[in-house]
């Protein structure tokens, strides 16, 4: 199980310092959202961006409670360890639907 979220300071950009639980720390570079678009939009206001919290009671980083990011992805960029295998099957599952889709369409 992944340690929750404790506490977080910006240190400038979309890099974020993070500590969690289990006493590991780093700093994670979230600029990779800016490409991901929906709801990842409003980082791009760098005030917006700016003005995270931590929420204790699950352990994550919050937006104005419209947005919040997985422990598990927050930790893996933030110390440097892979992600949980649970969450890169997830990723491959759905590339493999992406592809799939994209192959039926091509063929009408």
């Amino acid at each position: 199980m992944t340690p929750d979220v404790v506490s977080a300071t910006h240190k400038g950009d979309y890099r974020i310092e993070i500590t969690f639980a289990d006493g590991s720390h780093g700093v994670a570079d979230l600029s990779g959202y800016l490409a991901r678009g929906g709801v990842f939009e409003r980082f791009r206001d760098p005030a917006f961006f700016r003005r995270f919290q931590v929420n204790e009671e699950l352990g994550v980083l919050t937006w104005e409670d419209e947005i919040d990011l997985a422990p598990e992805t927050l930790y893996a960029q933030a110390t440097g360890t892979p992600l949980p295998a649970w969450m890169t099957e997830a990723e491959a599952e759905e590339g493999e639907h992406s592809e799939g889709t994209v192959r039926s369409s091509a063929q009408t």
